[in-house]
């Protein structure tokens, strides 16, 4: 892992990996989509309704993924220091967001013909809704954090990111096991370890997105962290040519 840890070196792999995952990520997505749109059977029970699986599934793993990996790095930056984690959770942060709020869209719209209301406050969907203001929450606290580091006063607060990021990950496992731990009228996993009640059209083509989607969630990290990355050497440059500016002007005052 430390192996990366040098920016010029993931630089390096990035420049060729994003553009490689998003375009992969687009065609499987994308053909994914059409499939389920025009050749996808109708569910036995809630007919082309169901179809909406296709993304509301991806974006709930993807949700809940994109935080758990945002956790992971904060962990990695508060443990070993690692000079690329602070930016890989930021760069998760944003789509991460996205991902939930699409959950939370689709659900609504799959809910309204399913159960015959938009919205239920129930374990699933309100924890689910909770994630979606912990992501904001987390970006508004990065933000801060290094709009302070910027003016040479966020010593301190440079860590609170990743410890609210450590301590957001409580709320995965309640998501997961919400529906089994309350009643809800939200359905229970379809899908556990080594077995499956969805019909293997459904399964495959759930993978499918899943994976279509996950390449686009890769090479839009990848993407920002690239961004971050830039921009935080640009800022770098224009620090050294105010300081030098000054020097010089220093010099010929004296």
């Amino acid at each position: 892992m430390h192996g990366f840890a040098n920016p010029a070196r993931f630089l390096r792999l990035a420049r060729w990996l994003t553009p490689l995952l998003l375009i992969a990520g687009l065609i499987v997505t994308g053909a994914t989509l059409t499939w389920a749109l025009t050749s996808a059977p109708p569910e036995r029970l809630q007919g082309d309704s169901a179809k909406i699986l296709f993304v509301h599934v991806p974006a709930a793993w993807l949700g809940m993924g994109g935080w758990s990996a945002l956790a992971i790095a904060s962990l990695t930056e508060l443990v070993w220091r690692h000079p690329l984690a602070a930016i890989a959770a930021r760069a998760i942060a944003l789509p991460g967001a996205w991902f939930s709020a699409l959950c939370l869209a689709t659900g609504s719209l799959w809910g309204r013909p399913a159960w015959g209301t938009w919205w239920v406050w129930d374990g699933r969907l309100t924890s689910m809704l909770v994630l979606l203001f912990l992501y904001l929450a987390y970006m508004a606290l990065a933000e801060a954090a290094d709009r302070d580091a910027g003016n040479g006063s966020g010593s301190g607060q440079s860590r609170i990111p990743a410890i609210f990021g450590l301590v957001g990950a409580i709320n995965i496992p309640i998501i997961h096991y919400s529906v089994l731990w309350w009643n809800s009228l939200h359905q229970p996993p379809s899908i556990s370890v080594g077995e499956s009640a969805m019909a293997p059209v459904f399964l495959y083509g759930l993978l499918a997105a899943v994976i279509g989607f996950s390449l686009l969630f890769g090479g839009v990290v990848l993407a920002r962290m690239r961004a971050i990355l830039a921009n935080a050497q640009a800022e770098a440059r224009l620090r050294r040519r105010a300081m030098d500016q000054d020097f010089d002007d220093f010099g010929k005052r004296d």
